[in-house]
């Protein structure tokens, strides 16, 4: 990452970045299309930094403002003097994103959505951006789960940016599964369990995002910090206008390690096992710069089981949801084709999958879907992200998740 700097006096209070904004180290601090909503805002911020970065890479879009905005001024027939001294001023023409949720989901505008709402410190906005945001998750996963949990799932394992974001969406989705498909928890139930599986880290997004491309172990104060982010988080929610005891207190107890059966606990409490048992997933699932993830059906399997050792009610529950070998992972069969998930099968273990790589170990010209509870088709294994070679096209395989059952090509040359 080729990081240059812009000065914090430039940043426009109340439009759209057209780029992401960093910290010196490449931290992100705010991702492209986050508002900024006030001074305040933008000083929690800065800290004590006297500039901001952004990666080179994302310098074009800020050049291209700026020139646009020169260009507005000229037409204008403002000063000379004015043009002159004008700044990076332009971030208004950042372009407007639609977040009604009423069409195709698009998953990186999400993640910039989640990505605001956890640093957002003004009670005016937070629950509108919380509602929002929740509302398409919601929506989204009752219209195509298998492509919900398809974005996530690889979003998740193969990629280190934005990560509080998209950890919160999917152990909030995970959860809103179980819940529903699972346990069949009341409506109300299941909205305030995803609020506190949104917000579960909030005392702790920046510093999140900074352990995910930390690679030296967390220091004796970032392990502070994270030992007390659970208290932290309730502290900030009540601040930002959140009084539902249910919520605050699964928030609190979401990494209290309590194994046994849900049946005879509070509702908060039942919440908090479930998020816990979700955040230890998608945790173990996502990478880090100090480490590579782990396969997804291991991680499954690590939340089947309680402290114990004995079968979490909590996590067959996920498991019953998601599926072993869940949307988004990769799968080597017994025709010896390397496969990724795209839909949960009549169980956990017979997903219908997509053939990326042949049995003579090219990539497919076509994506082919089978049925794994074929015995011919059989999974044999998971495989890891990184030992498939082959790109990922998110939006291709995602009209696959909404197939019907039966087999089907799929044309085209993208994978």
């Amino acid at each position: 990452m080729n990081l240059v700097t812009v000065n914090v006096d430039t940043i426009r209070i109340g439009h759209p970045l057209p780029f992401s904004l960093r910290d010196e180290s490449g931290v992100l601090l705010a991702a492209k299309g986050y508002v900024v909503d006030n001074r305040d805002e933008l000083e929690l911020m800065v800290g004590r930094r006297t500039n901001l970065f952004i990666d080179v890479t994302e310098s074009e879009s800020h050049h291209r403002a700026y020139v646009g905005k020169l260009h507005t001024l000229v037409r204008e027939d403002r000063p000379l003097g004015q043009i002159a001294e004008s700044q990076f001023s332009s971030l208004e023409l950042a372009s407007s994103r639609d977040t009604t949720g009423t069409g195709e989901p698009d998953w990186l505008d999400l993640q910039v959505q989640a990505h605001a709402m956890l640093r957002d410190s003004n009670p005016a906005s937070f629950r509108d951006r919380l509602d929002r945001l929740q509302a398409q998750l919601s929506r989204h996963a009752r219209l195509n789960p298998d492509g919900t949990l398809f974005a996530l799932i690889h979003l998740s394992s193969s990629e280190v940016q934005l990560y509080s974001a998209t950890h919160a969406m999917l152990v909030s989705v995970m959860c809103s599964l179980a819940a529903r498909e699972v346990l069949k928890w009341p409506a109300e139930m299941e909205a305030t369990l995803c609020s506190a599986a949104l917000t579960m880290n909030i005392g702790m997004t920046e510093l999140q995002d900074r352990l995910a491309v930390q690679k030296e172990p967390p220091s004796p104060e970032q392990r502070r910090q994270i030992d007390q982010h659970a208290l932290r988080s309730v502290r900030l929610l009540e601040q930002l206008g959140v009084n539902d005891s249910c919520w605050l207190e699964a928030v609190l107890d979401h990494h209290t390690k309590t194994p046994g059966p849900l049946a005879g606990r509070g509702q908060s409490q039942r919440m908090a096992r479930l998020i816990q048992r979700a955040d230890m997933f998608a945790a173990r699932l996502a990478p880090r710069a100090s480490r590579p993830p782990e396969l997804p059906a291991t991680a499954m399997q690590a939340s089947y089981f309680d402290e114990n050792r004995q079968i979490d009610e909590a996590g067959a529950a996920l498991i019953k949801a998601v599926g072993i070998y869940s949307p988004g992972s990769f799968v080597r069969l017994a025709t010896n084709e390397i496969a990724v998930v795209i839909k949960r099968g009549a169980n956990t273990t017979t997903p219908r999958v997509a053939i990326l790589i042949n049995r003579a170990g090219m990539p497919t010209g076509e994506l082919i879907v089978r049925d794994t509870s074929q015995r011919d088709f059989r999974i044999v294994t998971s495989v890891a992200e990184r030992d498939v070679k082959v790109k990922i096209n998110l939006q291709r395989l995602l009209v696959l998740t909404k197939a019907p059952a039966s087999d089907r090509l799929w044309q085209g040359q993208g994978r």
